[in-house]
């Protein structure tokens, strides 16, 4: 008696595809790390419509199943074996993901700031609101930790695929026993991107 509405009940039904291991332990140094589309797209939008925030500009969701895309991220690599993390980057944003994958990897992450794609409305949603995109939750956004051999015919896969038109190469995985994720900014200097702190907002889950 404490529920307030529908509730829906998914599962998903498929296969494991032979040659394919996929986990978030197998990030390896020299990985590069492609992200299927712009951040940040979800959870502006489901933030401007619970608190009636009007931007002056249209805001959607990229909501989207992502099935599709990962057969064609499957299809295009040169090895399967080449495809080591698949995950989406969804509660706690792109940062919580890399913070994830250093973590289980026992590596280090090395992106730059100028390659990580972000709509222009939503980053000026960010900056008036007080919130990083790169911890705001995306749903229909895909990041694969690739091996650098299948790294080029990958991301030109994502980028034939409707869902990754904005695919882009953000950086890559290092070495490092700390695990720490590092952005580069375009003035040259770093900047750690460290797990979220606190309440994410907007709260999705």
């Amino acid at each position: 008696g404490k529920g307030d509405g529908v509730f829906v009940s998914t599962t998903g039904v498929g296969e494991v595809l032979p040659g394919v291991n996929v986990s978030a332990d197998r990030a390896r140094p020299g990985d590069r790390i492609l992200l299927s589309g712009p951040i940040g797209d979800h959870g502006v939008a489901i933030l401007s419509k619970r608190e009636g925030l009007e931007f002056g500009t249209a805001l959607s969701s990229d909501c989207a199943s992502l099935n599709g895309l990962v057969e064609a991220v499957v299809e295009a690599a040169t090895d399967r074996d080449h495809l080591h993390v698949l995950r989406d980057p969804t509660r706690g944003g792109l940062a919580a993901v890399l913070n994830e994958i250093a973590d289980r990897s026992a590596a280090g992450m090395l992106v730059q700031e100028e390659s990580i794609p972000v709509r222009t409305e939503v980053k000026g949603a960010c900056e008036l609101l007080g919130l990083d995109p790169l911890y705001v939750a995306n749903e229909g956004k895909l990041v694969a930790f690739v091996h650098p051999g299948s790294a080029p015919a990958v991301l030109e896969a994502m980028r034939r695929h409707p869902l990754g038109a904005g695919a882009a190469d953000i950086g890559e995985v290092v070495a490092d026993e700390s695990r720490f994720v590092r952005m580069k900014t375009p003035f040259g200097g770093h900047r750690m991107i460290d797990w979220l702190s606190g309440e994410q907002l907007p709260r999705i889950c």
